[in-house]
């Protein structure tokens, strides 16, 4: 005679469950990478339709760009580390990782800045101008919220009661942060790199 399971036993662990903020952040993220998408195909409509691509005397310094792609590719590793150190319940490494993000981050963010400042052509300027500024902008203010993000978790993290509970904070906050290095990668390539 072959025994058969109670229902309870097929219940799931709820220490394994993924948090309901986790779910939250993937499909919040899944409307982000389609929105982006969107961006790109703004992008390479224009680009297929407009020429030539880019217009005469636009100048981009793609050298300083490729720095601060590295500086923000870095900070990405440095988000990791935050995550790791906060899972062993150090949360004062967590912190100090945390704070070299947020430094790498605005280091990216000035240097967006710097070009807004710097660029010989304005949003209006031609099609290129539009896309240019409206992908790069988009960006940039992801990179502005996750700043944002990072110090309220550093805020709370200046309480004595801030531990490994607050694990999936951090790790949702890290995740967005992947999400825009990841996109900056992508458009850096498209905006720098194909000409």
């Amino acid at each position: 005679m072959t025994s058969v399971q109670k229902p309870e036993s097929l219940a799931l662990d709820p220490s394994r469950r993924v948090p309901m903020i986790t779910v939250g952040m993937v499909v919040w993220l899944a409307s982000e990478t389609m929105f982006f998408a969107a961006l790109f195909a703004m992008y390479f409509t224009l680009r297929s339709a407009d020429r030539p691509w880019p217009p005469h005397g636009v100048h981009l310094d793609t050298g300083l760009a490729a720095l601060f792609t590295l500086v923000l590719i870095a900070s990405s590793g440095t988000m990791h580390l935050a995550v790791h150190h906060l899972r062993r319940g150090d949360v004062a490494a967590m912190r100090r990782w945390m704070i070299l993000t947020l430094i790498l981050g605005a280091l990216f963010l000035a240097n967006q800045i710097r070009e807004y400042v710097t660029v010989n052509f304005s949003i209006s300027s031609h099609a290129y101008g539009s896309a240019f500024w409206v992908t790069t902008g988009f960006h940039s203010l992801h990179v502005l919220a996750g700043l944002v993000l990072m110090l309220v978790l550093l805020g709370q993290a200046a309480s004595a009661s801030f531990g490994v509970d607050n694990l999936p904070a951090v790790e949702n906050v890290g995740y967005y942060w992947h999400f825009v290095d990841i996109v900056w990668v992508a458009l850096f390539s498209t905006i720098f790199l194909l000409k």
